[in-house]
């Protein structure tokens, strides 16, 4: 089935949602962005790996702490988990989850709440903290006037990173002046969040040097990252951190016959380039949010009431979404999650495909991360 293109989807989008407001093709832009994150976040808790993600946690530099990025997820050490019962007969706010917890003085209690009384959750939600680990909660179901959730420990350290880059172009131009700086600053990140750098050697051939203590190992990059995910030198996986960036974006960065710059600055930063493609977006905003079954309206109505004129908060994102929306986003991306993972085209590493990169995020999620860290 052929999709509308995604310059004719976001002029339908700008008349039909967004004719409010003052910009409004930058407006539907804008959109067009949170649903590449809201897209990545539904694919890794499709993939089973929730209890590993946070959203939007400052990741520090290695070697240099001091300066962290916040990135759209990182995922960390899963560490153990608890479901508990609890009233909803109002908000469900961390304090009241803590409460049933008996937690030690060492822990942080946050002011975040997982769920409203008018049933906005928010997404990897943040209860508690202490020196070295996070707790956070999720809604399993809710029944009677009572939620189910679970509360899951994750050990701050992360070993992988997600972050995802959209840019649009102004209408009449060919290309945005602003896509290579948002590729600079992607590509920064990337490089210096690990402790696996890349170096060129004298052939201009990427290689990747690590230290295991003050012991320097070089190899080839696409060896040296197999080296450290597969091997069995734990101590490598210390200071470690997989990068994983998505791009999405129609003819910018991504020609069917040519790389542009913006593609490569990406492609030779990350551990891993997916493009998002056009295609695959614009069968998300098809399917979902311009003409959706009765199943999915609810996920439209969540999208409309987050842009509508007047709105009070916005419950279509990453990180706060309308309960209903989001049971029907699983639902969606359970029963079609094979042809959503055919939305991406792999840049980096060259001929590799998205069961490799799930083989590698499921080898790091089971390391020894106690003993390593």
């Amino acid at each position: 089935m052929s999709y509308l293109s995604i310059d004719t989807l976001q002029k339908v989008l700008s008349e039909e949602v967004f004719s409010h407001t003052e910009a409004s093709k930058k407006a539907a832009g804008r959109a067009l962005g949170t649903m590449i994150e809201i897209i990545s976040f539904y694919l890794l808790k499709e993939w089973g790996i929730e209890k590993h993600i946070s959203i939007e946690r400052g990741l520090e530099e290695y070697g240099n702490p001091v300066i962290t990025h916040n990135v759209e997820f990182t995922l960390h050490p899963f560490v153990s988990e608890k479901q508990i019962k609890i009233p909803f007969n109002t908000a469900i706010t961390a304090n009241k989850i803590t409460k049933s917890l008996n937690l030690g003085e060492s822990f942080t209690i946050k002011s975040n709440t997982l769920l409203t009384k008018d049933f906005t959750l928010k997404n990897a939600c943040v209860i508690a903290e202490n020196e070295s680990t996070i707790l956070l909660s999720k809604v399993n179901n809710i029944a009677n006037d009572e939620a189910t959730l679970t509360v899951f420990q994750q050990m701050k350290k992360p070993y992988a990173m997600f972050e995802c880059k959209r840019v649009g172009v102004e209408e009449g131009n060919k290309k945005g002046p602003q896509t290579i700086e948002k590729a600079k600053q992607g590509a920064y990140v990337a490089k210096t969040i690990s402790s696996l750098q890349k170096i060129r050697d004298n052939q201009g051939n990427m290689c990747g040097l690590i230290f295991d203590n003050s012991n320097a190992i070089i190899k080839p990059y696409s060896e040296m990252l197999q080296f450290i995910i597969n091997g069995e030198n734990e101590n490598l996986l210390k200071d470690f951190t997989l990068s994983v960036g998505i791009v999405s974006n129609h003819g910018n960065w991504f020609t069917s016959q040519d790389q542009n710059k913006e593609l490569k600055v990406l492609a030779q930063s990350y551990d891993w380039l997916l493009f998002l493609t056009d295609d695959g977006l614009a069968q998300f905003v098809s399917d979902l949010l311009l003409n959706p079954p009765s199943c999915y309206k609810v996920i439209q109505k969540a999208f409309h009431d987050s842009y509508k004129e007047g709105k009070k908060s916005n419950v279509f994102t990453k990180v706060k979404m309308n309960y209903d929306a989001h049971l029907a986003l699983i639902d969606y991306f359970h029963k079609n999650i094979g042809r959503i993972e055919k939305w991406f085209n792999i840049i980096t590493p060259e001929y590799a495909s998205i069961e490799n990169l799930k083989k590698d995020l499921s080898t790091l999620n089971q390391k020894d991360w106690k003993e390593i860290l």
